[in-house]
């Protein structure tokens, strides 16, 4: 029922770029399977000087950071939190990452608001309860909603991510925003800086199991420059776009958007049984959007108010 609700609500979306009807066998998760493991290791990353786009259209836009900014934070639709990502450039991609993540360039964003903290099991099950749909997997006996409404959801493929979004008034970050709310202005290799993640940072290293995932909002150590938790380990998160694995190299300087169409949705962030490398805020993943996953979650966004 609940995947009946979602196409509903998302067909504008699909039309816009849409779903493929093609979708590739559920992809394997690089970290589960042995073959792709990425051999790279992560002993300290300075800051990206790779390529950078620099057309005559971005230094304008540029003036526009200098203008009022909209409050730093606000409460959604949904009365979660909501941090400000001021307009401006940063670094996107690492020059010293994976393929997938070069070549390190300048790109210019509007302003936006990001969630402070990723979807709880609280906040996902009004959801569930408002669309009467088919709850994900361990709301059935209401222990997970009720018990533990304070841990980020779980086990939510794309469209149910995208579906409770727009329920809220929001939608998925593009994959630019959120690594812009991960790591800044500055290029640096996680959400709290250079330094190598510890317990205090982030949820990582850890084995499967039934209680790996941490409430929200118990990482101070390990937030963004703009004040987002979470967003290296605890869960993967998705994020709006199809994933290209060379989009960068073709990746617009303003506002970037991905391909109008795939069969994988971007995933990042890493999660509690990844190393640091994958905690990294220039690390990409991807999954199929209609895959359910013990260790991926997300957290919504909304453009901020265009101020005179």
């Amino acid at each position: 029922m609940m995947r009946a609700i979602l196409f509903c609500s998302l067909s504008l979306w699909w039309m816009a770029g849409g779903l493929s009807l093609a979708i590739e066998p559920p992809a394997v998760k690089p970290e589960l399977a042995p073959a792709p493991l990425k051999p790279h290791a992560v002993e300290s990353e300075s800051k990206p000087t790779g390529k950078v786009h620099s057309p005559s259209s971005l230094g304008s836009a540029s003036k526009l950071v200098s203008q009022p900014q909209p409050p730093t934070e606000i409460l959604g639709k949904d009365a979660a939190p909501m941090v400000l990502v001021p307009a401006g450039e940063f670094t996107m991609g690492s020059d010293k990452g994976d393929d997938d993540e070069q070549p390190s360039h300048r790109v210019f964003l509007d302003s936006f608001y990001v969630d402070k903290f990723e979807v709880t099991n609280g906040r996902f099950a009004k959801f569930v309860e408002a669309i009467q749909s088919e709850p994900p997997w361990g709301f059935a006996d209401k222990e997970t909603p009720v018990l533990h409404s304070d841990r980020p959801v779980r086990w939510v493929n794309w469209m149910e991510a995208m579906g409770y979004c727009l329920w809220a008034g929001k939608r998925l970050p593009t994959e630019a925003e959120w690594e812009k709310a991960a790591r800044g202005t500055d290029g640096r290799v996680y959400p709290w800086g250079n330094d190598q993640p510890t317990a205090a940072h982030a949820v990582f290293g850890l084995k499967e199991g039934a209680d790996m995932v941490s409430p929200i909002g118990n990482r101070d150590k390990g937030k963004s420059p703009y004040g987002a938790h979470d967003l290296a380990g605890n869960l993967y998160e998705w994020v709006m776009d199809w994933y290209d694995e060379a989009f960068y190299t073709k990746n617009p300087a303003i506002n970037p958007r991905g391909p109008a169409e795939g069969t994988a949705k971007v995933q990042r962030g890493g999660s509690y049984i990844n190393n640091p490398y994958r905690l990294r805020s220039s690390f990409r993943t991807k999954g199929d959007p209609t895959e359910h996953d013990p260790n991926v979650g997300f957290r919504c966004a909304e453009d901020a108010p265009k101020l005179p």
